[in-house]
């Protein structure tokens, strides 16, 4: 069997007796419950929302950045998930000198999303339940890529945040699941990984489409019209995007790829609309 090997570099045993799990990134909650370990789940963030059902008998022990850990205390985990984008460096740090044992995740492309199945199911010896994860995720990749193959290249701005604007770099998972679709997040260098960009005409004028997503500010309808009514000249270039969707990886990358595939199809008949 090959080492399970999490993003940290640290090395992992498979669990040998009853887990208790700590989860504190969103879509591995909803992961764990894909690969059968949801029952061993003691605790979780307040935006660890799916499966909805299920997860609302876990405790909550904070936010992703905001961490009670007198709670986790309570809680006794033998297991606390992290990643290294979405909890902050001093939490897993405090949560590393009071002897837990983490694992560390770092997803940056769409087919990290393999290594990620095989690592989780490795530790909570669900390995079938993995490889059937896999076997989908293969499927849903491969049919994603035949039906957009024809499609021409999108240069689009994926923003986050608002006040200030922030929208992602290159090098995120985020800018790796459009690049399946063809759409090269902008601007092209983009550094820190989650830069603030100022929106004006230069910035607009380069870019096909500028996508509002869901997460993790949550824009609405209302922060698109208020756009479109400063931005006449780009109104159509603005879209609605799930940022669940683009953004979380695990399982819910299955269902993200039917997604991007439906948007991308969408894109194409807005832009050919455009051109007429």
């Amino acid at each position: 069997m090959e080492p399970l090997i999490d993003a940290a570099g640290q090395c992992h045993r498979q669990a040998s007796g009853p887990v208790r799990v700590v989860s504190l990134v969103p879509s591995l909650t909803e992961l764990l419950f894909e690969l059968g370990v949801g029952d061993s789940i003691v605790g979780r963030t307040a935006y660890c929302v799916h499966p909805r059902e299920r997860v609302k008998a876990v405790t909550r022990v904070g936010g992703t950045k905001t961490i009670h850990f007198d709670r986790i205390d309570a809680l006794d985990p033998t297991h606390i998930l992290v990643n290294i984008d979405e909890t902050p460096r001093h939490v897993a740090t405090e949560l590393s000198a009071r002897g837990y044992s983490l694992i560390v995740t770092h997803p940056r492309t769409l087919n990290d999303n393999l290594s990620l199945f095989r690592l989780l199911g490795g530790v909570f010896a669900r390995e079938a339940a993995a490889v059937r994860l896999a076997e989908q995720f293969i499927a849903a990749r491969d049919a994603l890529a035949a039906s957009v193959h024809h499609l021409p290249s999108r240069r689009v701005l994926y923003l986050i945040w608002k006040e200030p604007w922030m929208t992602v770099g290159r090098e995120t998972y985020v800018s790796s699941m459009l690049a399946t679709i063809g759409w090269r997040t902008w601007p092209e260098v983009a550094e820190p990984r989650y830069p603030a960009v100022s929106i004006g005409p230069e910035l607009l004028s380069a870019v096909d489409l500028v996508l509002f997503a869901s997460e993790p500010f949550p824009f609405r309808a209302r922060h698109i019209e208020a756009f479109q009514k400063t931005f006449p000249e780009h109104a159509t270039k603005a879209m609605a995007v799930d940022g669940q969707m683009v953004s979380w990886y695990g399982s819910r990358a299955i269902q993200a790829m039917g997604y991007l595939q439906a948007l991308a199809a969408d894109s194409a008949m807005r832009m050919a609309t455009r051109t007429k």
